[in-house]
């Protein structure tokens, strides 16, 4: 289906789906056959308001995309000019463009709310701060409509009224999530923990960062992956750089993927290369012999799940859900969070011993396969499927 623009080409498509749905009912037998089809064939409206591609927006692309070939129907309400909303409509997808310009934006509230009564919505799965807002102000007075609140940032959050009883069930990305909102004063009894999941990379070739930067043959690439941010630890560079011992310093190269493109520069004395926002990011992931992950707050974690896929090894401090992902000393190496000197140490510990590398890179697949794209969605299905019984029980009453 092609993106959605308007409510009179949402009534259109929203009609047309449904022809092809009864056509498919049908030609099913009564009983669990169609019982199944029925759960299936769910119409959902996500909403994303995130103006960037991050691992929040890789997430509803993909748990989109795979609930379609499911046989569900799902609608993604993005920012106009958000990498999402293209990639939704270069893929089929149906997406409606919606700016949201605060958390309680009203004009944006009317807009959600037109769209899930013409895209006839089972349920609204809003997946960051802003969407959980605007969602809460759309379904006002729609019981009928339960509300899914996915959680991705292992802060505590703040106010009662957000996270009150109209939100149906939250899911949060890890365990360290879930605790975050328990601190908060959201009940435990509400909370499902659904692990992100990313597919499994394909590369034909990796990409060659010693050539390419013209590096001496012996570098050992260290790669930092994902948005410049401070929750990222960018700012924490310079400083485990610095730190770096000599023997490691003469080896090791930094390349930054994400960002602005810079080019050439200079981290903390450690030649480098910020490459900026790249396509093939698998590729050039496999290009890299180590991960640094310096982030202060990690909800989980996706490009350390990538990192595990493609045989490079992590090291990232001990926060948030990183340590659901990373085994330490198994799969990668965890250090105290916020411990400069001891990931500085833990850097040059694999950029030095090749052997440890290759031991942990090699374990990194399998522990990888445990956050799949499949296992996410049917966690996530699970959820649904809860809901929307408990939700059709108590609107029968």
């Amino acid at each position: 289906m092609a993106g959605v623009g308007d409510s009179s080409a949402l009534g259109v498509g929203a009609h047309t789906w449904h022809s092809d749905t009864a056509t498919a009912s049908a030609a099913l037998p009564a009983g669990p056959a169609a019982a199944i089809f029925s759960l299936m064939a769910r119409r959902i409206l996500h909403i994303d308001t995130g103006r960037e591609w991050r691992g929040g927006q890789r997430q509803v692309f993909l748990l989109s995309s795979a609930q379609r070939e499911r046989g569900s129907e799902p609608l993604v309400v993005a920012f106009p000019e958000a990498p999402l909303i293209r990639r939704l409509r270069t893929r089929g997808l149906a997406a409606a463009a919606v700016r949201a310009r605060g958390d309680w934006d009203l004009a944006a509230a009317r807009r959600v709310r037109a769209l899930v009564r013409t895209w006839r919505a089972d349920l609204v799965h809003a997946h960051d701060a802003r969407a959980h807002a605007i969602a809460l102000a759309a379904l006002v007075g729609r019981p009928e409509v339960p509300l899914i609140v996915t959680r991705r940032v292992a802060f505590v959050p703040r106010g009662r009224m957000k996270y009150g009883r109209r939100v149906s069930r939250f899911i949060a990305i890890s365990h360290a999530v879930r605790d975050a909102l328990v601190k908060g004063g959201v009940e435990p009894s509400r909370i499902d923990v659904v692990y992100s999941g990313v597919p499994s990379p394909r590369v034909g070739a990796p990409r060659d960062w010693v050539r390419e930067c013209d590096w001496p043959a012996e570098s050992v690439v260290c790669g930092v992956v994902g948005a410049m941010t401070a929750e990222k630890g960018i700012h924490l560079l310079d400083a485990i750089a610095s730190r770096l011992p000599d023997d490691a310093r003469q080896c090791v190269r930094l390349v930054l993927l994400g960002g602005a493109s810079a080019g050439a520069t200079e981290i903390g004395g450690v030649a480098a290369y910020r490459a900026g926002f790249v396509d093939e990011v698998h590729a050039a992931m496999a290009g890299l012999h180590v991960l640094w992950h310096p982030a202060t707050a990690e909800g989980l974690g996706t490009a350390v799940i990538d990192a595990m896929a493609l045989r490079v090894p992590p090291v990232a401090f001990r926060v948030g859900g990183l340590p659901e992902l990373v085994v330490d000393h198994e799969t990668g190496l965890l250090v105290p969070p916020g411990d400069v000197a001891a990931f500085a140490q833990a850097a040059a510990l694999l950029a030095c011993d090749r052997e440890l590398r290759e031991r942990l890179g090699a374990a990194g697949p399998a522990r990888a396969a445990h956050f799949s794209v499949e296992r996410m969605v049917d966690g996530t299905t699970r959820v649904y499927e809860r809901v929307l019984r408990l939700t059709r029980r108590r609107v029968r009453r």
